[in-house]
């Protein structure tokens, strides 16, 4: 930020500034007497009116036409105007004497000449200060630069410019004649040229003293030569200085200083008075002739001497309208400071106007269009009937009091007694400003007060100075420019002069000033210099008013005006007695004043008259000065208006002087001079005494208003009596001076005090500091209600509240007292704090022990909180010791707060210590031992706190002796365990943080336990079986479908008989745990067994039953699918069931040896007895139980116990040898001759009552009929069993082919003789048909059901198969969509699941039809074309 420059203009302090509201503004006078008290201070205020008051622009802007005044701003300045009369005077020399001046530059400045000549005369003068060799300092003084050698710069400007004139204003260089003169005067002189400028030394000498003096001069260039006309110049250029008179030379002119006529090339005539000189007897000097025209020493004296014309702005040359002005004024302001004149900040305006005012070398003039009459071209404000026709809405402002054209003529106003018109006062004047266009340093006309509003346009800038400070800025600017005031004693009563705000008030002269923006006022007070400057274009007006307050000062104004020889615009005391007159209409507080102004006016009329007749004026005459103009009654010494009286003189008619002047009218005798009078002293006492009854009432009021203010004591009056005063003031309207706003003010303040003392009293503290609220805005301190109790007592009303108060200061000093006490014991108890809080809701005080006592009643509560807490450690945990901690550190700190603090810190610390390391004990890894644990708990044993840590560390530590206790009885080895609750030990000793040394151990035989169990479910389980390890191992706890809804109702009742409940996998499971021992487990397996073989021979019973020929085969829930059995069927070696071959998995390989089993019967892989014996001794070296391992040892046992009865059955039934048997089975490579007699003793076939094939099975069963009961029972048993021998193949094949008969369900059925060739030739017409028929299906479907074929595996094939629904034969093709995809499966053992666009089938010729992959079953396609394919299981079938 740059600093502002040392010559800067530095804005004065800002003015008052008033927003008065609606009804404030209603009345003009009421309002500007209520803020008087205010902006009197400050000389001049501005108000701002409502946002909503906005007056109509009224003026004839068309008929506006007026002649500005030209304003040369560099000559408004005072002091720069002094400085340009000084360089005038210092040209107008210079002119006279043939030169002209130009001023020199110094250091690239203009030099001040004037400055220069100020400070050389304050130091001594010239001689002085070269002798003293003071140029330095000058030039320091001057402001210049110290070391530039700028002093003999500064002597050298002097000596050549200042210098000859100083002497001229000296009288040195006034010549004496020879003739006068005393001594012959002898010029010794010399010369030297410096800079282009000759300067000249002459030395006179005298014979009384040997004195030399030098005197400096300027010689001109030789082109300055004054020549004759007609005539050349000399060789030399020295022309001839006689006049030629006529054609000849007249040689008739000397010297007047020397007397002698020689020389005459040197002779010098005057062109003011024809005197000739030497040039030599000049002083001084002169050595070369002038140019132009030179006037000697006499007529320089004369021209000199003449008075200055005084300072006044000239008026332009041109008439503006309104419209022209503000295109100029615009192009101007906008041109000056290259900007829209709507964008030039006020502050840059400002300072730029104070520099230029301040520069003498910028000459920039402006124009103002001042003092223009409203009555000739309109007001900006409305008027009744003026030419300005005003709309409905703004009717009011034509009454409105802030309208300037009511303001002065008001009632509240005095001038409205003044009978004429005086514009610019009782009429507005209006102003036309542009930018820079100024009104200087003034006071209004008589000291009034003046209004002025801003129409539109930009700001106005003004300064005040205070009424008050008027003699000390007077003072100010005749000290500073003193040669101003000699010329215009009345300067500050011309309005142009200003002098910078800055500088006044460097001496001390308080100045303000405001910024006027449009729809402002502007108020100045009585005797306030004002001055400003506009900003741009706009529109003012103004008029000046007087109110009653203004009376004394008026009368005082006159008096000064006649000091200063002033005209007055209108004579005060004929508008005294003009309202004297009209007493009884007067206000009376305007009566009044009218009585104390009068009575100071007859007292002085009656002392001039007894002056004057004292004197020798006896003759009187009456004279009606009221008719007069103002200028022929004018008194001719001090031009005051007469009007009581004035003296005349035959001698000279129509001019007068009043009574202070009578010495000055003429030399006549004062016997013949005439008092003039226009009323006698009688006339002028009964006047005065009607006002001084109509104020009388005023004074009356006025008296009582005073004894009541000043009573005492017992004599005060109520409160009720000052209001009493107050309406009485009101109901006649007395004046709102002084008097009336102090009783208000009293009452007032008697009002308030009364409202607080009743508040006090009341005691409403309570009810707001009980709801929330602190300290209110109406609460007094005690000191406060001290001073208050002792203002009660010192107001001049009496209030009943006084006593009262008193009571309640005593008892509030006792709470005081009382609170002191409890505060000075550290262990008071929150009940006692309490009881004093609530005594103190009944005080309406602020008290300082309050805050005090609501931080004790906190520390009290939270100690006591500490002590509760303390007493209850387990309710003390680490989160409620750091808050009573965080709450014990907002509090005021306190001894005991500061004790418990300390004893809870430390209780802390040593809490989150312990809990920190526990945590860390608990979490370490590997855990530590139980005797590190165990000391580390001793020590936590004395901490009265909550622990969580420790409190587990305890628990812990407790549940790890529990944990070794049972471990250790658990290696004793009394039993053997069960794998759940070794299982169950080890999670909980994993749970433990405690260093467990069996643990691991126990860990190993865990997870040798889980390596077992996963061996033998790799061993026993099939692939993706939903059985588990148990339900393999264990006999079958239910027989049938899977479910235990599909039990026979006799399994159900003999369960029903039994103690243990074993319906379910789980209740086995439970009862084996529940086993103490192996043998129990057998026991309890054993009965298992019993259930299994009882419910699986009621089962056998029940489906062989379903598949008896004279059953509706229709009505038949078989298979997996529970649908009539129909086509092609498998049935179960084990339960006797008919499953559908779409349904279940078909032996993969019709060679199988072993009996075939439906999905529910086969559960298991049925390892060899060798892989199983490993298993069982394995387990049997962990020594662990689980009933998995109890039940492989059953199964063991049972396999043993069935291999050993199967032998003895074997050998007591005399059964064929078996190994002989099962060799001579038929071979099922190759395709076999199907005669009648083989395929008769393997194919069972049902037919319904009308002779329609049915179903038929696809592979040979033993037949139950003729069987024994102990070889279908040892079968069945070995079917059951889980373990593969070598003896159930055997014993199967031995029954499956030992019977010499083909046996069916039911009945048997004999089948007709049919020639294979017919019958084959039927089969493949029909399997032709079939082909082509499904052949373009076939392909349509083969691409998506290849991507789902790749996802599944045989066995998910097998379980899909299980769960549909669709029961019809292959040869059916009224199937659905899902039937075909699982018609299109390849039934291959092997399946390739081949992929592609197209896929190759073949269907079997034999009895089965199913279709297959070529590929899977190694035909091309060239042979399934030729010949006939019959799959595997067909043509084991047709070879049986």
């Amino acid at each position: 930020m740059t600093q502002p420059r040392p010559d800067e203009f530095k804005p004065p302090q800002e003015c008052p500034v008033f927003e008065p509201s609606w009804e404030e503004f209603a009345d003009p006078f009421a309002y500007i007497n209520k803020i008087r008290p205010i902006a009197e201070k400050t000389g001049i205020c501005k108000v701002r009116p409502p946002p909503d008051w906005q007056p109509p622009f009224a003026c004839d802007v068309d008929r506006l036409h007026f002649t500005p005044r030209i304003q040369r701003l560099n000559e408004l300045e005072a002091q720069t105007r002094v400085k340009l009369n000084f360089l005038d005077q210092i040209a107008k020399f210079w002119e006279l004497q043939g030169c002209s001046l130009k001023i020199p530059h110094v250091e690239r400045k203009i030099l001040d000449l004037y400055q220069l000549n100020k400070n050389v005369a304050d130091e001594g003068g010239f001689d002085i200060v070269c002798r003293d060799r003071r140029w330095t300092a000058i030039a320091l003084k001057m402001g210049f630069a110290p070391g530039k050698a700028v002093g003999s710069h500064l002597r050298s400007h002097y000596e050549r410019l200042l210098y000859p004139y100083n002497l001229f204003q000296s009288g040195a260089n006034l010549l004496v004649s020879w003739t006068d003169a005393p001594t012959p005067i002898i010029f010794q002189w010399f010369r030297y040229e410096h800079n282009h400028y000759i300067f000249t030394f002459y030395s006179t000498v005298s014979d009384q003293q040997n004195k030399l003096s030098r005197t400096l001069f300027l010689h001109p260039q030789s082109d300055c030569v004054k020549t004759e006309p007609g005539t050349e110049p000399c060789e030399n250029n020295r022309p001839n200085l006689r006049r030629r008179m006529g054609s000849f030379v007249v040689d008739l002119y000397m010297c007047l200083v020397c007397g002698s006529g020689s020389d005459e090339d040197r002779l010098l005539l005057c062109d003011g008075c024809d005197a000739s000189y030497h040039t030599f007897c000049l002083i001084p000097p002169l050595h070369d002739i002038p140019k132009g025209d030179w006037r000697c020493p006499k007529c320089l004296t004369q021209e000199c001497s003449k008075p200055q014309e005084a300072f006044g702005f000239e008026q332009a040359y041109r008439d503006y309208s309104l419209r022209a002005f503000g295109e100029m004024a615009d192009s101007f302001k906008s041109d000056y400071f290259n900007m829209p004149v709507h964008m030039v900040p006020t502050e840059l305006v400002e300072k730029e106007f104070w520099r230029l005012v301040s520069t003498i070398e910028e000459d920039v003039t402006v124009e103002y269009g001042a003092d223009i009459a409203s009555k000739e071209f309109g007001s900006g404000f409305p008027i009744k009937n003026g030419r300005f026709k005003v709309s409905e809405k703004d009717e009011k402002y034509l009454k409105c009091g802030w309208n300037l054209n009511n303001m002065a003529m008001m009632d509240p106003s005095v001038l409205t007694h003044v009978t004429a018109d005086i514009c610019g006062m009782t009429l507005p004047w209006l102003y036309v400003g542009m930018c820079f266009s100024s009104f200087c340093w003034h006071i209004e006309d008589h000291w009034s007060y003046s209004i002025n509003y801003l129409h539109w346009g930009e700001p106005k800038t003004w300064y005040g100075a205070p009424g008050f400070a008027a003699e000390q800025l007077e003072a100010v600017m005749k000290k500073l420019a003193p040669e101003l005031f000699q010329i215009q004693p009345d300067l500050l009563h011309q309005l142009v002069t200003i002098m910078n705000p800055n500088t006044l008030m460097s001496y001390g002269v308080p100045i303000y000033r405001t910024n006027q923006c449009a729809g402002e006022f502007v108020i100045t007070f009585p005797r306030a210099y004002h001055s400003g400057f506009n900003q741009g274009f706009n529109f003012a007006e103004a008029v000046n008013f007087c109110t009653v307050d203004w009376m004394a000062l008026g009368r005082q104004c006159v008096d000064h005006y006649r000091l200063l020889h002033r005209y007055c615009v209108f004579s005060h005391d004929e508008m005294i007695c003009q309202m004297a007159s009209k007493a009884n209409s007067l206000d009376v507080v305007l009566a009044s004043a009218v009585q104390k102004d009068m009575k100071d006016m007859v007292r002085e009329e009656q002392d001039l008259r007894d002056k004057v007749r004292k004197m020798g004026v006896l003759r009187c005459e009456q004279a009606e000065y009221d008719l007069l103009q103002d200028d022929e009654r004018q008194c001719a010494k001090c031009r005051t208006t007469c009007f009581l009286s004035a003296i005349t003189c035959p001698c000279s008619p129509g001019q007068l002087v009043c009574l202070h002047h009578i010495q000055d009218l003429c030399s006549c005798p004062l016997t013949n001079y005439t008092l003039n009078y226009r009323f006698t002293l009688d006339d002028l006492y009964p006047m005065m005494n009607v006002v001084k009854q109509r104020a009388e009432t005023y004074d009356e009021w006025a008296s009582r208003v005073t004894e009541t203010l000043e009573a005492k004591l017992d004599k005060k009056k109520s409160l009720s009596v000052f209001r009493s005063l107050i309406n009485e003031s009101e109901s006649k309207m007395f004046p709102d001076n002084d008097l009336l706003r102090q009783l208000r003010l009293v009452t007032q303040d008697a009002e308030k005090c009364f409202s607080v003392a009743q508040q006090l009293l009341n005691g409403k503290r309570q009810t707001r500091y009980r709801c929330g609220g602190g300290k209110t805005q109406s609460q007094l301190t005690v000191q406060e209600l001290r001073s208050f109790v002792r203002q009660l007592y010192n107001i001049p009303c009496s209030l009943p509240q006084a006593p009262k108060l008193k009571d309640l200061l005593n008892c509030i000093e006792d709470f005081q007292q009382h609170s002191e006490k409890v505060l000075m014991d550290e262990a008071t108890s929150t009940a006692v704090i309490q009881s004093l809080l609530d005594v103190s809701f009944d005080f309406d005080v602020e008290l300082p022990e309050l805050p005090i006592l609501r931080e004790r009643l906190e520390q009290a509560r939270w100690l006591e909180g500490v002590q509760q807490t303390s007493a209850q450690p387990s309710t003390l945990t680490l989160e409620t010791m750091r808050r009573l901690i965080d709450q014990g550190v907002g509090l005021t700190p306190h001894p005991s707060v500061e004790k418990g603090m300390a004893h809870l810190q430390e209780l802390l610390t040593v809490s989150e210590h312990w809990e920190e390391k526990t945590s860390i004990l608990l979490k370490a890894r590997p855990p530590p031992s139980i005797e590190v644990l165990s000391e580390a708990a001793e020590k936590m044993v004395g901490i009265p706190a909550y622990l969580p840590n420790c409190l587990m560390l305890k628990d812990s530590i407790s549940r790890a002796r529990e944990w070794l206790q049972e471990a250790e009885a658990f290696q004793d080895g009394e039993s053997i365990p069960l794998f759940d609750k070794l299982s169950d030990m080890v999670l909980r000793g994993q749970a433990i943080p405690v260093q467990l040394d069996p643990l691991k151990h126990l860990e190993f035989l865990v997870t040798e336990l889980q390596a077992w169990k996963e061996s033998a479910a790799e061993t026993f389980l099939i692939k993706n079986s939903h059985f588990t390890l148990l339900e393999v191992l264990c006999p079958r706890f239910e027989v049938g479908a899977g479910s235990p809804k599909r039990k026979s109702k006799k399994a159900k009742d003999c369960s029903k008989k039994k103690m243990v409940k074993l319906d379910c996998l789980s209740d086995v499971e439970k009862a084996l745990l529940e086993t103490k021992d192996t043998t129990s487990a057998l026991a309890t397996l054993g009965e298992v067994r019993l259930r299994e073989m009882w419910a699986l021979s009621s089962i056998r019973a029940a489906n062989e039953s379903k598949l008896l020929p004279t059953a509706d085969c229709m009505d038949l829930k078989v298979c997996v699918c529970q649908n009539p059995p129909m086509g092609a069927m498998l049935q179960c070696e084990l339960c006797r069931d008919a499953f559908h071959s779409v349904c279940v998995r078909a032996p993969s390989d019709s060679r199988s040896t072993q009996a075939w089993l439906c999905p529910d019967c086969r559960r298991s892989e049925k390892p060899s007895l060798d892989k199983v014996l490993p298993l069982l001794a394995s387990l049997q070296r962990i020594q662990v139980r689980l009933p998995e391992g109890d039940a492989l040892h059953y199964l063991v046992e049972r396999t043993v116990s069935w291999q050993q009865r199967a032998r003895q059955v074997s050998a007591s039934c005399g059964l064929p040898d078996l190994e002989e048997s099962f060799r001579s089975s038929p071979s099922p490579v190759g395709k076999v001759s199907h005669t009648p007699s083989l395929k008769c003793s393997y194919l069972s076939i049902l037919k319904t009552s009308h002779d329609q094939m049915v179903f038929y099975t696809e592979q040979r069963c033993i037949p139950l009929p003729g069987l024994s009961v102990e070889l279908e029972e040892l079968m069945v048993e070995g079917l059951l069993l889980q373990v593969s021998l070598p003896e159930i193949t055997q014993l199967y094949h031995a029954l499956l082919n030992g019977l010499g008969t083909h046996h069916t369900h039911g009945r048997t059925s004999h089948l007709p003789p049919q020639s294979p060739t017919s019958a084959e030739a039927e089969k493949k017409a029909k399997r032709r048909l079939e082909r082509e028929a499904l052949e373009t299906e076939r392909r349509d479907k083969a691409k998506k059901l290849q991507n789902k074929r790749q996802k599944m595996n045989k066995e998910k094939n097998l379980e899909r198969r299980a769960a549909s629904t669709s029961s019809s034969p292959r040869s059916d093709f009224s199937q659905s969509d899902d039937s075909e995809e699982e018609m299109a499966m390849c039934p291959a053992e092997g399946c390739q699941q081949p992929e592609g666009d197209e896929v190759d089938w073949v269907q079997c010729d034999g009895s089965c039809n199913q279709w297959f992959h070529q590929v899977c079953v190694g035909v091309t396609a060239e042979l399934a074309e030729k010949e006939d394919y019959v799959c595997v299981g067909c043509t084991i079938s047709d070879g049986r």
